[in-house]
């Protein structure tokens, strides 16, 4: 096999992100000055120039197309977890690989105008729960998958529940400071105030 055939999966890959972001991008200017619940697949799909049935390949409903690439970012949130210290008790674990996601998913403006969007639909809250809810399973597995770990499942689901909700009480007090706030600090101060009191590694631990 040639370089150029090994590499054309991943230039795939990359063109398909592309147009991932691009639909992503008009979805949300149509969904912002139209309203959500009057923009149809198509409106979104004809202002891309592509047809109803090429949108789908890249989402699978037109809620989706908010939400981005969240299952892929939990994939590597949860390898990143995986990849921590072995001693490092799970909620500074926890916390400091979302702090880092935090920092990185960051986009500003537009971040802010799509949680206005999903604040302002219920359709869309809806699907960001069931969504959230997928994903903080995922998290709380590869917490309790680290090497020397001895969480219970309890535990985990109580620690990223708590971790989620810093995260939604950061993100809303920033929505209602329209962007100005320093949400890296809100989410510092979210975190500590729910730090467990004992943070030793064994908190958790099955008997």
């Amino acid at each position: 096999m040639s370089g150029d055939e090994e590499a054309a999966p991943g230039l795939r890959e990359r063109a398909r992100h592309a147009v991932r972001a691009e639909l992503a991008r008009l979805a949300l200017d149509l969904f912002t000055s139209r309203g959500y619940e009057e923009t149809t697949v198509e409106d979104v799909a004809r202002a891309a120039g592509m047809s109803k049935r090429s949108f789908f390949r890249y989402f699978p409903t037109k809620e989706d197309v908010v939400f981005g690439d969240l299952e892929l970012m939990a994939a590597r949130i949860a390898e990143e977890i995986a990849g921590r210290p072995a001693d490092e008790p799970p909620w500074r674990c926890l916390t400091a690989v979302l702090a880092d996601w935090q920092d990185r998913i960051h986009a500003g403006q537009r971040e802010l105008t799509g949680l206005r969007l999903i604040e302002s639909s219920p359709t869309l809250r809806a699907r960001l729960h069931q969504k959230r809810d997928e994903l903080r399973a995922l998290v709380a597995e590869a917490l309790r998958a680290r090497p020397g770990a001895r969480l219970d499942a309890f535990t985990a689901d109580l620690l990223t529940g708590a971790a989620a909700a810093a995260l939604d009480a950061a993100g809303r007090e920033w929505l209602r400071s329209e962007g100005r706030a320093d949400r890296a600090a809100l989410l510092t101060r979210a975190f500590a105030l729910l730090e467990p009191r004992d943070a030793a590694p064994d908190v958790g631990a099955t008997a």
